[in-house]
């Protein structure tokens, strides 16, 4: 392929020489001014086919035809000129065939002289078999429904075929000269209503096989299209158009791998569009599974093997789109990602490869510069693909073995030479080639085990006769008889016992590798007890154990995590969806603000059928995504990528986030049921949400509950709201309060959002559930007992509307802005320090308690509390904030902590904090042995509380 550079002007010359000549002795003006010359030459170098029309039919060269070429529109724009209607099948089946080839000429046209991208040749060619197809569907419809009537359901209505595309058809990308995947199916049984009449089935196999002649027989115009049905259920021996209910039935039964991955791209391209769009909804799930699904790479490993035998068997090394680096292997990638995560991301159930890559990368779980290699390998091999297609109108893929072929090709891309071309294809090959080496790797080790044969023999005792305890405790499982009879509930349980055979001799390879990996680690009993109890939880998920035998890598992180985090463990085995989080490329990119989350909210809403949208189902969803979020915090956290003092923030943020979500879903059941509240001013109902306690000083643990209080515009407490279902004000929000509750607490399968305490609310458990905002700051001003102002100090407003945000604020700045004697606060406040740690500290000399103890998280409060309420009459400034870091910044900034103190207290607080999130994810009650560094942290936060009066030790 590296033939020296070619002069092609006497090739040309004599070419443009005839045609003129056939022009004139057709009587075909031909004018050739504004450049036409010039892109005539262009694509006379490039096509052969093109030559060949233009030399049969001239006035393919005339004004009119020349227009043509300028029309940036598709064919679609023109399918009236080929109408069915009222013409036998000799006259449709040439008007077909002329009108494809003066489309593809335009195709041509365009494509050489620059007028159109790749994308834009790709989608023409798309177009033009649509509109060939409907074409050819609709002229056998109206020549057999003469016979026997119209396809009925079994409530008259009438029925039309659906026809998919499948492959480059149905992604909007087909090929120049391409074939056409196509699928037929039909939404009912029943039968037509003419004179002669039959089944749906019969008729709608008729009519595909009509519609398959008039594209595919050739005539002397040629075809239009090559048309494969072969992709229908059971192939060639199935039925050539099947019912939805055939169609759902042969998927869930029979269905296979790659048929997944054709469906991928499958859509409706002629008939009923609209059937043909549910019943693509219908067969998601068959192609989409809900959670990570592993198991695609089971079935492109099958697909792969095909096509690298077929390279090698015929020699398709050059081959643009299945040789290595071509692109097929582009499309595995996309395909691959698009299998393994579309059932839990609603962006990448896209049908063409560039919309699917822009997917990928937009989700993060393809780099921006590999994406951008593949979009720029992908055009350029489209690009080489079409022109090499353009030449003679062939469906070929490999390069010609002709010299001068190749370097018409080479300069018709606008290459110097051939040597030049190679170059730049051997480069982007190569690219697509190791892009998918590294993303596939996987697939040429099969899932071997290279475990000892210890370890498996090991695994075998365990399953033949339960094995010997002292085996397990010399491979390091320490206390062993539970490790065993946890491994023996295992192998006899019914789910393990009923394994197909193909699931089972996978369990059997990855359990050795566990064994092995458990051993290893940090703890092994303990990590492989929590595995067995995992494994009970997945063992049907094959796509888990797909991923944890292939994935060596897979397998160290979740081992890793089992050893090292009883509580991270407990929430995968209650929550197995948590693996995908952990197995995600994205881990480490976690929303730690109120807007990603929302934003995240949003789109993992976006996953469920909002046409008859469920309740139940989005507060499900975000249990899943507050459960996800929240583990990935722990992830990063665990592995020391965020400190505990951004641990607990985020973790309140999220919080924050998912209370606001809730309110305003409640806000909308109350708005549908009950109607609004007339003279309602601001966003939302009127309802806010105050936190309190960890979540309102944005300092959350990881299985915190929430403290929450209402407040509601006194304004509409007697309004009464305007729906079917009236209630007044207060009734209508204590409705709202109530439903925010609920949904926060509910259990679903996914689990709960949050437990919830209401008791901080005005008089507390007697009081309403609901109060006002004038009703809160009299109560906080005449009423409240001096700790709860002490709590107030931890309180910030977590969503509402906007003059009730206002107006809290308002009213917390008045109650903790009065003055007070500072000897009278810290009195006050040392007391009631004393009566909780006589009640509720649980240290001792060996251990500290981390939240009661002397020194400890409540004593870091306590303190604070003083100092804001001693001192925000003077200085505003505190009562902006909430949390302790802030507190300890803004009371250092005014003076009345010594800067020392301020870095003594922040180090405690810290560490005091660190020790606690570390307890919680090792399921350990915030209860740690004493040590140097929590020593000096309580001896700080002592000694700082002392100089500021405070005689809490």
């Amino acid at each position: 392929m590296t033939a020296p550079a070619h002069s092609f002007a006497d090739f040309l010359e004599s070419r443009y020489a005839h045609l003129l000549a056939r022009c004139r002795e057709a009587g075909v003006p031909f004018y050739d001014d504004a450049g036409v010359a010039e892109q005539l030459q262009r694509v006379l170098l490039a096509s052969d086919f093109a030559y060949d029309c233009f030399s049969r039919a001239p006035a393919l060269l005339a004004p009119d035809a020349l227009m043509l070429m300028s029309d940036p529109r598709p064919a679609d724009a023109r399918a009236w000129q080929v109408d069915a209607a009222e013409r036998d099948e000799a006259r449709q089946m040439a008007l077909l065939r002329r009108f494809r080839k003066r489309e593809a000429l335009r195709l041509i046209w365009r494509d050489v002289n620059g007028l159109d991208e790749v994308a834009d040749t790709l989608a023409g060619s798309t177009a033009l078999a649509e509109s060939c197809i409907e074409s050819a569907l609709r002229y056998a419809e109206t020549h057999l429904g003469v016979r026997h009537g119209l396809p009925r359901d079994a409530k008259g209505k009438p029925q039309r075929l659906v026809v998919l595309g499948l492959g480059k058809l149905g992604g909007g990308e087909l090929n120049f000269s391409s074939d056409v995947d196509l699928i037929l199916a039909y939404a009912e049984n029943g039968q037509t209503d003419g004179a002669r009449a039959v089944d749906n089935e019969a008729f709608f196999a008729k009519v595909g096989q009509q519609m398959v002649k008039l594209l595919a027989e050739v005539s002397v115009d040629g075809y239009v299209y090559r048309v494969d049905l072969r992709l229908r259920p059971f192939g060639n021996a199935g039925r050539v158009a099947l019912s939805f209910a055939a169609m759902e039935q042969y998927y869930q039964r029979e269905g296979r791998n790659w048929e997944r991955y054709a469906w991928i791209k499958a859509r409706p391209v002629a008939g009923d569009l609209a059937a043909g769009k549910r019943l693509c909804e219908t067969l998601r799930p068959f192609v989409y599974r809900r959670y990570l699904d592993y198991t695609a790479f089971g079935g492109l490993r099958e697909m792969k093997a095909l096509i690298d035998a077929e390279v090698a068997r015929k020699d398709l090394t050059d081959n643009l789109k299945l040789g290595p680096g071509g692109i097929r292997e582009i499309e595995f990638i996309v395909q691959l990602l698009q299998m393994i995560r579309g059932g839990r991301e609603p962006s990448l159930r896209v049908r063409g490869l560039l919309p699917g890559l822009d997917a990928c990368e937009q989700l993060g779980v393809l780099e921006k510069a590999r994406a951008q290699a593949l979009r720029r390998s992908y055009l350029f091999l489209r690009r080489a693909e079409n022109r090499l297609q353009m030449l003679r109108d062939e469906q070929t893929h490999a390069l010609p073995a002709d010299a001068v072929l190749v370097e018409r090709i080479a300069q018709g891309l606008d290459y110097a030479d051939t040597a030049a071309f190679a170059a730049a294809l051997a480069q982007e090959r190569d690219s697509v080639a190791e892009e998918f080496r590294n993303l596939l790797a996987p697939l040429d080790k099969g899932g071997t085990s290279l475990t000892p044969d210890s370890w498996i023999q090991l695994w075998r005792a365990l399953e033949r006769d339960g094995g010997d305890a002292s085996d397990l405790a010399t491979a390091g499982f320490v206390p062993a008889e539970p490790v065993r009879e946890a491994l023996l509930g295992l192998t006899r349980s019914p789910a393990v016992r009923s394994m197909a055979s193909g699931s089972r001799e996978r369990f059997d390879r990855l359990m050795p590798q566990l064994l092995q990996a458990a051993a290893a680690s940090r703890a092994p009993a303990a990590c492989l007890e929590r595995l067995v109890r995992l494994l009970h939880a997945i063992v049907r998920r094959a796509a888990y154990l797909v991923l944890l035998d292939e994935q060596a890598g897979a397998r160290r992180r979740l081992i890793a995590l089992f050893a090292d985090s009883a509580w991270l463990a407990e929430r995968v085995i209650a929550h197995p969806l948590l693996i995908d989080d952990l197995f995600d490329p994205r881990l480490d990119a976690v929303p730690i603000d109120r807007s990603a989350i929302e934003t995240e909210i949003v789109r993992r809403v976006a996953t469920l059928e909002q046409n008859d949208p469920d309740p139940e189902a989005e507060i499900e969803l975000l249990q899943e995504l507050k459960h996800s979020l929240g583990f990935r915090l722990g992830l990063a956290f665990l592995g020391r990528r965020a400190d505990a003092v951004a641990t607990s923030r985020r973790l309140a943020v999220l919080a924050e986030t998912i209370v606001a979500t809730v309110l305003a879903h409640a806000e909308r059941d109350a708005i549908r049921q009950h109607g609004r509240l007339p003279g309602h001013i601001g966003s939302g109902s009127g309802l806010a949400i105050v936190g309190y306690g960890s979540l309102g000083a944005a300092e959350l643990g990881f299985a915190s509950d929430l403290d929450l209080v209402f407040l509601y515009d006194e304004a509409l407490g007697s309004v009464e709201s305007d729906g079917a279902k009236p209630l007044d004000g207060q009734r209508y929000y204590a409705r709202i309060a109530q439903r925010v509750v609920h949904l926060l607490t509910t259990m679903t399968r996914a689990g709960r959002l949050y437990e919830v305490d209401v008791r901080l609310r005005p008089d507390g458990g007697k009081g309403l559930l609901v109060t006002s905002v004038q009703g809160f700051a009299d109560y906080q001003r005449e009423r409240a007992w001096n700790w709860e102002h002490q709590a107030l100090v931890r309180s910030r407003l977590l969503a509402g509307d906007t003059p009730l945000a206002r107006r809290f604020a308002q009213a917390r700045a008045a109650v903790l802005g009065q003055e007070r004697e500072t000897a009278a606060v810290c009195t006050h406040v040392a007391s009631m320090r004393a009566r909780w740690r006589a009640e509720r500290d649980r240290s001792n000399a060996a251990e500290l308690d981390l939240k009661q103890g002397a020194g400890a998280l409540l004593d870091i409060e306590f303190l604070l509390q003083a100092l804001v309420l001693a001192h925000a009459s003077r200085f505003p400034a505190l009562l902006q904030v909430s949390d302790s870091a802030s507190l300890i910044r803004v009371a250092a900034t005014h003076a009345l902590l010594a800067p020392e103190q301020a870095d003594a207290l922040a180090r405690a607080h810290a560490t005091l904090l660190d020790a606690a999130l570390t307890c919680t994810l090792d399921a350990r009650s915030r209860i740690a042995p004493r040590n140097a560094l929590l020593d000096a942290a309580v001896a700080d936060v002592l000694g700082v509380a002392r100089a500021v009066g405070l005689a809490f030790g």
